[in-house]
């Protein structure tokens, strides 16, 4: 397949939600048929009594570090402090902490704020990474820590902190749901299971989880990875990666970088001989 032609007509499935848009974009200018449909909905806790109850303690000097995972769930987070305490007060509070920032969004968000992580965790920004420097530069034992968590929960590194001796208290600021329409979504779902499409991108590890939910039985999911097997799925790292793995689903490619444009562009290179190469297999 020359170059040129990315996908070169290939079938493209993907689950953006507020990207959609621009994930359509992008699979149509590397030549793919896009099918995007919105797997996630954002539910903001405006009366989100773990993070009030949160505030409290912090204002009263009963936190040691603070770990946070996004940029967007940083910001909503003192969002939701402001709504009790002045923002003077909360920024003082926080400068009082070790705080540790996963990756650049969060540490935007601080810097927003005036203030700058005592760690910033290194790329792929894992779970591993957050423990793995955290055991480098800080360890953890006898601290109380919070966790300012980003749609599901991760048990992994809440169960590190824990097994490192931190007492550790969850934070978390919003959630995600199905959208409220997930006929679009259930027929991308029909299209994958009936073997008419080629490539699938997942851009979120929550993205996965609800494909899995949306499917419910046991038999369906089972379709599902079967389809796979004679697909290309794309992932755009490490997390989304660990997610497909756990529910036996494969990962034939990650981009040199996670960024939604990379794992398009990158896709639409690879696709043709990663998708003879599987089928050939079978």
């Amino acid at each position: 397949m020359p170059h040129d032609r990315g996908f070169g007509g290939l079938r493209v499935a993907a689950f953006e939600s507020r990207m959609a848009q621009e994930m359509t974009s992008l699979i149509t200018r590397y030549g793919g048929q896009p099918l995007v449909a919105p797997s996630m909905r954002e539910i903001p806790l405006s009366d989100n009594t773990d993070v009030l109850r949160f505030g409290q303690f912090l204002l009263n000097g009963q936190f040691d570090m603070l770990i946070l995972l996004t940029g967007v769930g940083t910001r909503t987070m003192v969002e939701v402090l402001r709504t009790r305490s002045p923002l003077d007060h909360i920024r003082a509070a926080l400068g009082c902490v070790s705080l540790v920032a996963r990756g650049p969004k969060p540490i935007a968000a601080l810097k927003e704020l005036g203030l700058t992580p005592e760690i910033a965790v290194p790329e792929p920004n894992t779970w591993r990474d957050i423990l793995g420097i955290l055991d480098q530069r800080k360890p953890v034992a006898g601290l109380r820590i919070g966790v300012q968590e980003y749609g599901v929960s991760n048990p992994e590194l809440l169960n590190g902190l824990r097994e490192r001796g931190a007492q550790v208290t969850r934070v978390p600021v919003y959630r995600w749901a199905l959208p409220e329409d997930t006929a679009p979504l259930r027929r991308v779902l029909d299209a994958i299971i009936a073997g008419q499409v080629d490539v699938m991108l997942v851009t979120n590890a929550v993205q996965v989880d609800h494909l899995v939910e949306l499917l419910g039985g046991h038999q369906q999911v089972e379709q599902l990875r079967r389809a796979t097997r004679r697909m290309v799925v794309a992932s755009i790292g490490t997390i989304a990666s660990g997610r497909l793995r756990s529910y036996d689903l494969p990962v034939d490619l990650e981009p040199s970088h996670p960024k939604m444009g990379t794992l398009v562009k990158e896709a639409s290179e690879r696709a043709d001989s990663l998708l003879t190469q599987k089928r050939s297999e079978r």
